[in-house]
């Protein structure tokens, strides 16, 4: 990209600068002898276009919306349309939760984003004994197509994107959705939305499987094969990165074992006789935001990069859409506070910009509170405020990747590339994620990066602001918002209520149907939507599966 004659001139004058600067230290030292990146990595003193020897910009920076993508999936990028504003909520009933959604359609979101308790996320009813005292705590309870339609009542579903965080029981959910749509008057075949379904990820770092990597790899084709013939605008998958990082990975492990995950999920599509370009289209992926706004911008562009040359190179794809990474954000739960949780506000901005310069095309900002609880109503709105300032008075939507041919960004989209891909090598000799996760390679690289950050922390190398330094005095908080306990008995009451009032035998029969797929190779999608239509809960469903395929024991030996 740049001439040899240049290059040696410069080369010659970034060595007399490094002297320069050297005699200047011994009377002025910097802050600290290294300096490093928010995932630990050393950063130079300064960038020069010798950080970019060899590369060739066609080839691997181009231009917004032309392979390989580095500079955004389109060519406009927010100057076209803004992101999606897609706030993640749900919370105690589907009630609560419902007038929670209407709250913030009114107040702007531009799309839904559904968080699920964890009896739901495991495929328990709310009147399941591992249920106790968790109902509606970290989301909304969702035990049957009855709650679901409250759930989304009086809300048009072919007018809004609805993401759904839920991944074991995803088909389940699914079901429930397009019956609801069914029942508005609306095809599935004009439904928009995602369901996350990225079940690698949860027995990396998050927890909340249920079933083995196997039958559950199954699952996740079927919902391909499935949406691809009768959900055409649903994105099938939301392959997660964004728990890696909240688990302590570094981005560049982020980018790498949420690459390999995606990676293993279209091995496993091709396996089952998918056509790449018709299923490819509707992966989605989804990212954190941290504090170190240029490194996240830098992961955003090397992600993009690296998906696009592996779509095409490994996998063969032809379709322009088959190499596009979209991806979903989410600002970085794992950076917020308890303590002066005001400066949240300030981190979240930040992350906000990070995503947004980084060419994201959906974005979900966390609110102040969220350390200490689930999130008030006012700090909902400040968090959705925070998104349409970036938007509309920041100037950063302006133009494509903003940041674009700045030595450093480009340097650094480079490195986390790199770096990234020698994960993704290492993954394969080891036999792909599903093995790396069984023999606890992965867990451990991102156990090792979590427990390096916090000695950072704990001996202050790493600031947190008004947690390890800058502290007060402070009252205790107040304001926050608390699930009820009563929800989890209106919830038992209302399971029990259904039972009484459904066609018992149709559910019988729904449930013998779906057992039967489940020993087959069928789909098991056309089933599951059988016995939601009939009313039978999510555990009834998933007891189901459970005895057909087992359930999965994490142990690998670390």
């Amino acid at each position: 990209m740049f001439r040899e004659d240049v290059l040696a001139s410069l080369k010659e004058s970034k060595k007399n600068f490094d002297e320069k600067t050297e005699k200047l230290l011994e009377k002025r030292p910097e802050r600290k002898a290294v300096f490093h990146s928010g995932s630990g990595k050393e950063v130079k003193r300064v960038y020069t276009p010798l950080d970019l020897d060899g590369i060739d910009y066609e080839k691997e920076i181009g231009l917004p919306g032309e392979y390989p993508y580095t500079r955004g999936a389109y060519g406009s990028m927010h100057r076209g349309r803004f992101w999606t504003m897609r706030m993640y909520a749900g919370f105690a009933t589907a009630e609560e939760s419902n007038k929670r959604y209407k709250y913030l359609v009114e107040q702007g979101s531009s799309g839904l984003s559904v968080a699920f308790d964890l009896p739901t996320q495991i495929g328990y009813d709310s009147d399941h004994e591992l249920a106790n005292g968790e109902v509606g705590k970290v989301g909304v309870a969702i035990d049957s197509l009855a709650d679901m339609e409250v759930l989304f009542d009086g809300i048009p579903l072919d007018k809004v994107s609805t993401s759904m965080t839920i991944n074991a029981p995803a088909g389940v959910l699914l079901a429930m959705y397009i019956a609801v749509a069914e029942k508005q008057g609306v095809s599935a075949d004009k439904l928009r939305g995602t369901i996350q379904n990225d079940i690698l990820k949860e027995y990396i770092a998050r927890g909340t499987y249920i079933y083995p990597t196997e039958p559950s790899m199954r699952l996740i084709t079927d919902i391909f094969e499935y949406c691809s013939q009768n959900v055409p605008k649903w994105n099938t998958i939301s392959i997660s990165g964004y728990h890696i990082r909240e688990a302590g990975s570094t981005a560049s492990q982020e980018v790498g074992f949420t690459l390999a995950d995606g990676i293993a999920y279209v091995e496993a599509a091709l396996k089952a006789g998918l056509d790449i370009d018709t299923f490819a289209p509707r992966l989605s992926f989804f990212f954190n935001a941290h504090n170190d706004l240029l490194e996240e911008v830098a992961k955003y562009r090397a992600a993009r990069r690296l998906w696009a040359t592996i779509m095409k190179e490994r996998f063969g794809a032809k379709k322009a859409n088959s190499m596009i990474m979209k991806f979903h954000t989410q600002t970085g739960g794992s950076t917020l506070t308890a303590q002066q949780p005001e400066n949240n506000i300030v981190r979240v901005a930040i992350q906000t910009l990070a995503a947004v310069m980084g060419g994201t095309q959906s974005l979900h900002t966390n609110s102040k509170d969220e350390a200490l609880a689930l999130p008030s109503e006012t700090s909902v709105r400040t968090a959705l405020r925070t998104q349409q300032i970036v938007a509309h008075e920041s100037g950063v939507t302006n133009t494509a990747d903003p940041l674009a041919g700045s030595y450093y960004i480009e340097a650094k989209t480079n490195e986390i590339e790199k770096e990234a891909m020698e994960y993704i090598k290492k993954i394969d000799e080891l036999g792909g994620a599903p093995s790396a996760i069984d023999n606890g390679y992965i867990q451990q690289e991102i156990m090792d990066a979590a427990y390096s950050y916090q000695k950072d922390v704990e001996n202050g190398d790493i600031v947190i602001v008004g947690m390890n330094k800058f502290k007060v005095e402070e009252e205790p908080p107040t304001g926050l918002l608390r699930v009820d306990p009563a929800v989890e008995v209106k919830q038992r009451k209302q399971i029990e209520n259904l039972k009484d009032r459904r066609n018992s035998e149709d559910v019988e029969n729904t449930l013998s149907k779906l057992e039967e797929a489940c020993k087959s190779d069928e789909n098991v999608m056309p089933y599951i939507l059988d016995a939601v239509k009939a009313y039978a809960t999510l555990g009834e469903i998933s007891d189901v599966m459970r005895e057909v395929f087992g359930e999965y024991q994490q142990s690998v030996k670390l």
